[in-house]
């Protein structure tokens, strides 16, 4: 295959000028996931099948069908239930559960005519910063393969920056799309929460979690986001809203503005909190060369101030675990999922199978959910920090009065080495400070590729855009990709 095709747009081109075969295409991604098992960025793999799915975009093609995404390969993360496939959510639980249907994200693109390459790696239910925590093995970071690849959508950013895939699925509970993409070097955004049906996404925290795309551009993004989002009756938190065309802005100023400067009268908000004493200078460093790219294009800084910020950790690691103490009560050993092999009754055969199944991070979350929603403690923290979650939303609310749409780091450092962070929980949550806020808000946030710091690991920058300004969030970062490079570079060897 030709080695520039890794973008949407080029390889849709390819395959309606049969220059390529959705099977050529598919073989192609194939081959290089069996190159790249170092990487584990993959967890299930069926070749038949991806061939089967590629097989019947070409015929859908040769009757004259044309479609943004058909005949595309996509990975999914593991986090989404897929049938005929196994879904594990990376937990010794779930290690050969095989899905009766498809989760709404799967079901909609392949309606739209995309062909599954396999399931992604993952952290644990989606619990973690790192990707180490899957039952399967820690996937590694093609950048480094002594680094960590962010998670909980490691393998997801693994497989696109390592070229296994041209996109892949992902989910965002506290930043686990933006921090991935942020350590690979990819795009990847989470929309607003309640854009995409989290039908047949194995929950983690519902209030929170949130499917998107990672992909190589913003571009990318838009085409993906497009096949993912909508409403579903089927899920309780689906938003009914008209049909919106994601990649309308891509390439275009905006309004009011020059070919030359096409974010003119754009207003960057940057807080305050996101850029103290915790920030390491070399991300300090990429952000700031950044922010100048986005001056050089027009836009203008303004100072603005989210001072609930440091309180999004403890307010996130409240609610996000009582709400997997309670979704991850249904595995129980008896309806599905692992059940220990000897026990002596009913209650021992929960605990055994649970205490198997399970986990150190996800039996840390369940004992810390289970503990803020006990009697006694439940006012004291789960309803305190309820509130407090409304207070940081309307921070963003006060801030966005000031300003279109807000920037920052992903997180204060450059992903870590494998291992340097296990011993201590506390220190791994802390990488999320800058991406738990938005989160916590439901408002959507992207990471775009910003430059490189210590050891060459790449550098993510975060957008933050007001409720449903998906589309100017993607024209923004596309402007941006247009007058930079780092999207388009690859690790070493690709």
């Amino acid at each position: 295959m030709e080695k520039e095709l890794i973008h949407l747009q080029d390889l849709r081109a390819a395959l309606d000028a049969k220059r390529v075969s959705s099977v050529e295409l598919t073989q192609h991604y194939l081959d290089r996931i069996a190159a790249a098992g170092d990487l584990n960025a993959f967890v299930h793999v069926d070749p038949a099948a991806s061939l089967a799915q590629a097989r019947a975009a070409d015929a859908r093609i040769a009757a004259g069908e044309t479609a943004p995404l058909l005949g595309i390969p996509v990975a999914h993360k593991d986090v989404f239930v897929t049938r005929h496939w196994r879904s594990t959510a990376g937990s010794r639980m779930l290690e050969n559960y095989v899905s009766p249907f498809d989760a709404a994200v799967v079901e909609r693109l392949g309606a739209a005519g995309m062909v599954t390459l396999g399931k992604t790696n993952m952290d644990e239910f989606a619990m973690g910063s790192s990707n180490e925590n899957s039952h399967f093995g820690p996937v590694r970071n093609p950048w480094d393969r002594a680094a960590v690849p962010g998670g909980s959508s490691g393998g997801s950013a693994a497989a696109v920056a390592a070229r296994l895939a041209p996109v892949a699925t992902g989910t965002d509970t506290g930043g686990s799309i933006r921090q991935p993409a942020a350590f690979c070097g990819v795009t990847g955004i989470k929309p607003t929460y309640g854009s995409v049906s989290r039908y047949g996404m194995i929950a983690f925290a519902s209030s929170l979690d949130q499917g998107g795309p990672l992909a190589h551009s913003a571009a990318d993004c838009a085409w993906m986001l497009g096949g993912m989002a909508g409403f579903d009756p089927r899920d309780s938190t689906s938003l009914e809203r008209p049909a919106e065309d994601y990649a309308r802005g891509l390439g275009r100023p905006l309004a009011g503005a020059t070919a030359d400067k096409p974010l003119a009268g754009l207003r960057i908000g940057l807080p305050a909190e996101y850029f103290g004493d915790g920030l390491a200078d070399d991300v300090r460093a990429a952000i700031e060369t950044a922010l100048a790219d986005f001056e050089k294009l027009g836009a203008v800084r303004v100072p603005v101030s989210l001072p609930k910020t440091e309180l999004s950790i403890p307010v996130y690691y409240i609610l996000a675990p009582a709400e997997a103490s309670s979704n991850l009560s249904r595995f129980d050993g008896v309806r599905f999922g692992h059940r220990a092999a000897e026990y002596g009754d009913l209650l021992d055969m929960y605990k055994k199978s649970r205490a198997e199944g399970f986990g150190t991070e996800v039996k840390r979350r369940i004992l810390v959910g289970a503990y803020v929603l006990s009697h006694g403690y439940y006012d004291a923290y789960y309803l305190q920090a309820q509130k407090i979650r409304r207070l940081i939303a309307q921070d963003f609310q006060n801030a966005f009065a000031q300003c279109d749409v807000i920037m920052g780091p992903v997180a204060p450092t450059v992903a870590w080495n494998l291992g340097e962070k296990g011993a201590d929980p506390v220190q791994m949550y802390l990488a999320d400070i800058y991406t738990l806020s938005v989160s916590l808000a439901g408002l959507p946030g992207m990471s775009v590729p910003a430059g490189t710091g210590a050891g060459g690991r790449p550098v993510g920058l975060q957008i933050v855009g007001n409720y449903f300004d998906e589309a100017r969030l993607l024209q923004v970062a596309d402007a941006f990709q247009r007058a930079t490079d780092w999207h388009q570079r690859a690790p070493e060897g690709l």
